[in-house]
């Protein structure tokens, strides 16, 4: 168990299309849509009802053009997000220096009182001490205190807007303190922060990956902080119900086994590796007509909505249980919110050309953990 918890068929090769890639970062292309929702009666529910019914005819091969042309007409229009936590609350960087040192346990201390009292992480100091659950300590046994710049976490803060505040990348803040899934922060933990002096020797290129945004910080950092007592929000039914900026998403605890493909026609114009010139794709991308609906490849929670990164535009990542992610780039609608539960074949959102992109097609990433894998490799037929 982690550490942190327990404290607490063949496609051939083809080039992207034309327009996909750091070229096209000079002309970016419009953000979706996501405007506020207009008042729904229960016939909208009733249809809602009925994409989730209808959901299992295509488990195996995705919708039919019919069921395409009914769900054009007969889906919600695009919801209004909330705001990011990341952005919803800010982080004063007010991280405190501790010195190496050696502490001598005393009758009645305790892992986290022993943090308290020298100002390092007690997850630091079990690494240091290579202390095992139930991490008690003998009193007399002299605990080795790792020194560094420790912040200490606030209640509602994420790792993003931790990082920011410091100007690190969030991902060498995860590599130092050995963080792992679920990636739950909680109020009053100490994360180590690279050095003031060795923030200052970073390049520029290095200081401006605190402020660019990738899925691999959205799986790991997005989340805000949880209470010692507190406990991950149960996921909401519908677009309807929002769950606060602050409530930490609970992940469904199993995944259901299988993917599928979460858009009609299958035409894969780009595939998952290397593209070449120092490219890679951690996904693939399958030509679409826009406006066309988005379904989730399989039964799941909505993790993110949103268009902070902006070379996929409008974003949606699902969490499935069991470490299983997938992602859906380019929407030009975003039909979900975060926190929402949905099912497989269960319309998301509708297919764009927002991102860095010149024609609709849908971006699709299978991610188990913070790892891609080739979606190919998971989908029917693939």
């Amino acid at each position: 168990m982690p550490l942190a918890a327990l404290l607490a068929a063949c496609i051939p090769a083809v080039n992207p299309p034309e327009g996909y890639g750091p070229a096209a970062e000079a002309a970016p292309r419009p953000a979706p849509r996501s405007v506020p929702r207009a008042s729904r009666d229960d016939a909208d529910d009733a249809r809602a009802d009925d994409a989730r019914q209808d959901s299992g005819a295509r488990h195996n091969g995705g919708p039919s053009r019919e069921q395409n042309e009914h769900d054009k007409d007969t889906a919600p229009t695009s919801v209004a997000q909330t705001t990011p936590a990341w952005i919803a609350r800010k982080v004063v960087a007010d991280a405190r220096t501790v010195p190496d040192q050696t502490y001598t346990v005393k009758p009645g201390d305790s892992l986290r009182g022993i943090a308290e009292k020298t100002g390092a992480g007690s997850e630091a100091i079990a690494r240091a001490n290579h202390l095992d659950a139930p991490f008690t300590v003998a009193p007399g046994r002299k605990l080795k205190i790792p020194g560094g710049r420790y912040h200490r976490v606030k209640e509602g803060e994420t790792g993003i807007a931790i990082a920011r505040a410091y100007g690190v990348d969030w991902a060498k803040i995860v590599a130092l303190n050995d963080l792992q899934e679920p990636y739950f922060l909680r109020t009053n933990q100490r994360l180590l922060i690279p050095s003031a002096t060795e923030v200052a020797q970073m390049s520029v290129e290095d200081r401006a990956k605190a402020f660019h945004l990738d899925i691999d910080d959205l799986i790991t950092g997005a989340e805000p902080a949880i209470g010692d007592t507190g406990r991950p929000a149960k996921p909401t039914a519908s677009a309807r119900r929002t769950l606060p900026p602050e409530a930490v998403v609970a992940p469904p605890q199993h995944f259901a086994g299988r993917f599928a493909w979460p858009i009609e026609g299958h035409h894969v114009l780009t595939r998952f590796g290397s593209l070449g010139n120092g490219r890679r794709s951690d996904g693939i991308n399958i030509a679409a007509e826009k406006g066309e609906p988005i379904r989730a490849a399989a039964d799941g929670v909505v993790a993110y909505v949103g268009s902070e990164i902006a070379v996929y535009g409008g974003l949606i990542l699902i969490k499935h249980g069991q470490g299983w992610l997938t992602a859906y780039g380019h929407a030009d609608a975003l039909l979900v919110k975060r926190g929402q539960s949905v099912r497989q074949g269960e319309i998301i959102g509708r297919a764009g050309d927002t991102g860095d992109v010149s024609a609709p097609q849908l971006h699709f990433e299978i991610r188990r953990g913070r790892t891609p894998v080739d979606p190919l490799g998971q989908l029917p037929g693939g």
